[in-house]
């Protein structure tokens, strides 16, 4: 039994919190991330009512449980961080208010940070969506600036770099709305170079995904126990029994001229 802080208590609790978490990577991601994007006081209250006490409630299981298995766990710096996160961002507002303000927001944020600390498989998430990003920018940005180069004298659709910036981003996405269209031969490889560029984006996008979710087409490894004390007692009579017959096999030969 470990006494460090932070261990697991057992063995035991270490299997345990081992299924726990991959069991909750999905549920920490999008309780972290959806209050991003919902207000209490909005059209929908109830609705994001229900999804900030959902989401405070996954927070707070996982503190439970991280707690339970492993040795005062609250005592670590990721433990009274993961206290901090569970308490100011508990459904307060049901009591005091709306909770719109910047404050609350920059709490919410919190859950972001502390999914990125705890968890190492959405840390390895967010580095790969942060690479992809910065290559979907940069080609965004350059396929732009060559498209507006190329279109702004003769082509009304790419007026100003705005309009550029609409259609490298369109382009990007394999969207193809076709509200602006090169129609110069640089104009024209410039968004045959963007589209294959987004293929791979999003191509390293769904493949950093999958990983993250466990996604896999191959089986996973049957675990092949260790052989048992009768088993190898037999083979070991098994091979005393082969040496005894090539000895007799040996024996009853004809000797040789």
């Amino acid at each position: 039994m470990s006494t460090a802080k932070g261990a697991p208590r057992s063995p035991a609790d270490a299997e345990a919190l081992a299924r726990f978490d991959q069991r909750m990577a999905v549920p920490l991601v999008l309780s972290a991330v959806l209050p991003l994007f919902l207000l209490p006081g909005g059209a929908h209250r109830w609705f994001a009512g229900a999804v900030f006490i959902a989401a405070w409630l996954v927070f707070l299981v996982d503190l439970v449980v991280h707690e339970r298995r492993l040795v005062h766990y609250l005592g670590t710096w990721v433990g009274r961080f993961d206290l901090f996160v569970v308490v100011f961002t508990a459904p307060w507002f049901l009591i005091v208010g709306t909770g719109t303000g910047k404050f609350v927001i920059l709490i919410r944020l919190a859950r972001v940070a502390r999914l990125v600390m705890a968890t190492r498989g959405a840390r390895r998430l967010l580095e790969r969506l942060g690479y992809v990003t910065l290559v979907a920018v940069g080609v965004v940005f350059v396929g732009a600036a060559v498209g507006y180069h190329a279109e702004h004298a003769t082509n009304p659709g790419f007026k100003t770099f705005g309009d550029a910036l609409w259609w490298a981003v369109v382009t990007l996405t394999t969207v193809g709305y076709g509200d602006i269209v090169p129609h110069t031969t640089a104009g024209r490889v410039d968004g045959v170079m963007i589209m294959i560029a987004g293929i791979g984006v999003l191509g390293l996008l769904a493949g950093s995904l999958a990983s993250f979710f466990g996604v896999s087409s191959r089986p996973a490894p049957v675990p092949v126990p260790p052989p048992s004390d009768e088993i190898t007692t037999e083979l070991a009579a098994l091979r005393s029994q082969v040496a005894r017959l090539a000895d007799e096999v040996a024996r009853l030969a004809p000797p040789s001229e």
